[in-house]
């Protein structure tokens, strides 16, 4: 109830002064406009176009101040067009008439004026009736002893039709009644213009601003894909340069052993053989190992929810792992999922003392909601370079989010969404 009359309050602030807003933004947009292009043809209308569009900026910044509050949502900051650093002062001046955003705001000057002429009229008139009808008791009598009378206010007609007589008392009633469901649709009635006022602004002031927000995520996601692929690569690499091949090197030497000795000592021969085989065993795991992190089969073959149980009966922490999922996903969803349990389950069991990690992941409809806890020591963080920044760029990938609540002495708790639709 609070929250409902917070924002009727906000609704009401909102269609009251935006008709002060709108009201010099018409006068300065349409006047300064039609000033400007119709005297461009002697190039004196082009710096007072400029200047209109300069001024816009500004009406436009007061009839976005109160939208979040409004729409309840955060909304992006305009990005308006500059010109180069070194470009001259007249060249940065004029740059603002080939800036979209700045003619959207004058579009939004004559749109939102109509608008804001009905919010502004419904809303005084909404609470005066409201008042006046739910006080009319208290001091109808007042105007009533001043007048000597009975006040012609209309309301006997009603009563007396009504049935109820011309009594002051009747009279009272009937308005009573009518300020009730003045009040009950107070709310809905000032909500739906504010969000009709709010939407118009939102659409023209920030719908730009929005696309490049859009823009700057995409860049980022592909920003930490690439940074993700390339850290993936530099660790195979790695890894394989420090594992197989060196096994692989030590192979060769040790076949080449064998070679000479089988002439001269079949024995030696024998026993450098069995080591040899026992280190080829050794590689061909150590390659199996590494072929994890790069495309595992049973996340191809079997899905997400045969890929983490295997994970989960792999880990040298006990799981526990819950799953809700419906069939299958996108590759890029499932991998991300997939590998962001493998380096959680990691870092557990490499940093955080644990005796039992959990798993849970839940399909909300549009995004999968991956929860990977343990009861260690804490203390994990995304600066202390425990895998978690690697996390971080799968995830980014992606365009999802994930948060860490890792206090000191535990637990762990962290919670990927990853988008699914």
């Amino acid at each position: 109830m609070r929250t409902t009359l917070r924002q009727l309050g906000v609704d009401t602030g909102y269609l009251l002064s935006m008709f002060f807003i709108a009201l010099p933004a018409f006068i300065i947009g349409v006047t300064g406009t039609v000033l400007g292009v119709g005297t461009a043809v002697i190039w004196i209308g082009v710096p007072i176009a400029a200047a209109t569009l300069f001024a816009m900026r500004g009406m436009a910044a007061a009839g976005r101040s109160m939208l979040p509050s409004v729409l309840r949502r955060d909304l992006p900051r305009p990005r308006y067009k500059r010109a180069r650093e070194d470009a001259s002062a007249l060249r940065r001046y004029l740059t603002v008439l080939t800036d979209g955003q700045s003619w959207l705001n004058v579009l939004w000057a004559v749109a939102a004026l109509p608008i804001a002429i009905v919010g502004f009229v419904v809303a005084i008139v909404w609470w005066s009736v409201t008042a006046a009808t739910l006080l009319y008791p208290f001091y109808n009598w007042i105007i009533e002893a001043a007048v000597g009378g009975d006040s012609d206010d209309g309301l006997h007609y009603a009563t007396e039709w009504l049935g109820w007589g011309a009594s002051y008392g009747a009279r009272s009633v009937l308005a009573v009644i009518g300020g009730v469901i003045m009040a009950l649709t107070l709310i809905p009635v000032l909500r739906g213009l504010a969000l009709a006022q709010g939407y118009v602004a939102k659409g023209m002031l920030t719908s730009i601003s929005g696309l490049h927000e859009r823009i700057d995520q995409l860049e980022e996601s592909r920003n930490a894909a690439t940074s993700a692929e390339a850290d993936a690569l530099r660790r195979i690499e790695r890894d394989i340069h420090d594992g197989p091949q060196q096994r692989l090197v030590g192979l060769g030497m040790e076949l080449a052993r064998v070679k000479r000795q089988l002439a001269t000592n079949p024995e030696a021969a024998q026993a450098t053989l069995e080591a040899a085989i026992a280190q080829t065993r050794e590689t061909i795991d150590e390659l199996r190992s590494l072929s994890r992190g790069i495309a595992p089969p049973i996340l191809t073959d079997r899905g997400l929810d045969a890929a983490l149980a295997a994970l989960a009966a792999r880990s040298l922490v006990p799981v526990e792992l819950e799953t809700n999922l419906n069939g299958r996903y996108k590759a890029s969803v499932e991998s991300t999922v997939y590998f962001v349990t493998a380096e959680c389950l990691t870092n557990i069991a490499k940093h955080s003392r644990a005796t039992k990690a959990t798993i849970a992941v839940e399909d909300w409809g549009d995004r999968l909601v991956l929860s990977v806890g343990d009861n260690g020591i804490g203390g994990a963080h995304v600066s202390k370079g425990h895998g978690l920044s690697g996390l971080t760029d799968r995830v980014k990938a992606v365009e999802g989010q994930w948060t860490i609540d890792s206090p000191d002495g535990g637990p762990t708790v962290i919670v990927v969404e990853v988008p699914c639709v």
